[in-house]
């Protein structure tokens, strides 16, 4: 019986929104600007914050992270390009990582200590660059790869170091640079190894190692007057170990060397992901927020179309009740209709957000997230939007008297 008169609801809708096709097409494209936009934003950012995901999940769940604490992420930061930490002195000290390489839970640690220094070969200054001081650890516990040649360790020379495959191109012009010497601020470095190509600016240490050259963090110290400016430790702990225990223990230790003051934070396990993710899920509500502004226009589109629509039915509204059609029925058919078009514009807002993701992805380095998630959230919305906003124009026709309506309009 429902589903009879359901269909009937539907086959009347479909059929008056036939009779105005230009003013349907062009409400089902507000409608799918909107979703469409809300999409991209979403696809893109779920595709950076997977990104980080799935590099802490290749390293696995032994995998802690130590870095100074800041402040949370807030819009304020969405006015200010320079970190918040740009000009701060790190609290974190080579006796913090010889504490952490102390605890019997503890593998691997190693330090990574950014040096701002231009890197020159002749003439040739890329453009982009990071020169990164650490120690062996490094290449295990980040599962980095070498291409050619080794990796830093304790036999080593201080002017030796690995550099990223895009960094050895835009040196030397190619990737097989094994020998070859660059400069930095007058020191000469010798290249012994040349990492595999990842293609992944974005990861949970802040560091492109495509673009980056990596020294020994001895000779890293000598660049910053022999101090050490740790901005992160990585640290590996040993298999079954309770990383959440283990994460209260390294904390307490922390703040007993530091006087008690939390000025660095421990994360473990997908805690590193979430954190690295909260600025990029700051500029998706920020950009989703004003890409529901779009939403909303169509939605205002929709209430137009259907008070227009009523206008123009008044007559058959006043038969339709005069034979015994109830507000609940008339009210029934008004909303399916503004469901339809919010529906429709749901549908090729959500193909056409993810044609844009897609065509966008081929000029960055990662791909939008395919997620379930999204499309429900794109359905929730159309439906929503064609719900809340076919109301009001379905409660004026339900309300109209259909003396009135056949007199008006005899």
């Amino acid at each position: 019986m429902i589903g009879s008169m359901l269909l009937d609801h539907y086959r009347t809708a479909k059929h008056s929104l036939e009779r105005a096709r230009a003013r349907t097409l062009l409400t089902i494209s507000g409608i799918s600007i909107g979703v469409a936009s809300i999409t991209t934003i979403l696809a893109l950012s779920g595709g950076i914050s997977s990104i980080v995901t799935k590099q802490v999940d290749s390293v696995g769940e032994n995998l802690a992270v130590v870095r100074p604490l800041t402040q949370q992420a807030s819009l304020a930061d969405l006015n200010n390009p320079i970190a918040q930490n740009a000009y701060t002195t790190s609290p974190l000290t080579e006796d913090d990582l010889a504490t952490i390489r102390s605890l019997p839970e503890t593998e691997l640690a190693a330090p990574l200590m950014t040096i701002s220094a231009s890197i020159r070969f002749n003439d040739e200054r890329p453009t982009y660059s990071t020169l990164v001081a650490t120690s062996p650890e490094l290449a295990e516990i980040n599962q980095l790869e070498l291409q050619d040649g080794q990796f830093i360790d304790s036999v080593t020379l201080q002017n030796t170091a690995v550099i990223g495959a895009q960094l050895s191109i835009d040196l030397f012009g190619t990737e097989q640079s094994i020998g070859r010497t660059f400069q930095i601020r007058g020191q000469t470095f010798t290249v012994i190894g040349i990492l595999t190509r990842i293609n992944q600016p974005v990861n949970f240490n802040a560091i492109d190692f495509d673009y980056a050259a990596i020294i020994g963090f001895d000779s890293g110290k000598l660049f910053n007057n022999s101090v050490a400016q740790v901005q992160q430790i990585n640290i590996l702990t040993k298999p079954g170990t309770n990383m959440q225990q283990y994460k209260q223990t390294l904390t307490k230790e922390l703040a007993r060397r530091h006087d008690n003051q939390q000025d660095s934070i421990v994360l473990v396990g997908k805690e590193i992901a979430e954190s690295n993710s909260q600025f990029f899920d700051l500029i998706t509500v920020s950009f989703s927020s004003i890409a529901g502004i779009a939403l909303f226009v169509g939605g205002i589109g929709i209430m137009n179309i259907m008070l227009v629509g009523i206008s123009e039915r008044t007559r058959e509204i006043g038969l339709r009740k005069a034979v015994g059609a109830s507000n609940g029925t008339i009210m029934m058919q008004f909303i399916i209709e503004s469901l339809i078009i919010s529906i429709l514009g749901g549908l090729m807002g959500y193909i056409l957000g993810y044609f844009v993701a897609f065509v966008i992805s081929m000029f960055i380095p990662y791909d939008p997230l395919l997620s379930w998630e999204i499309a429900a959230i794109a359905a929730g919305l159309s439906i929503g939007v064609g719900a809340l906003f076919g109301l009001y124009p379905a409660w004026r026709a339900a309300r109209k008297d259909p003396i009135e309506s056949l007199r008006r309009y005899h």
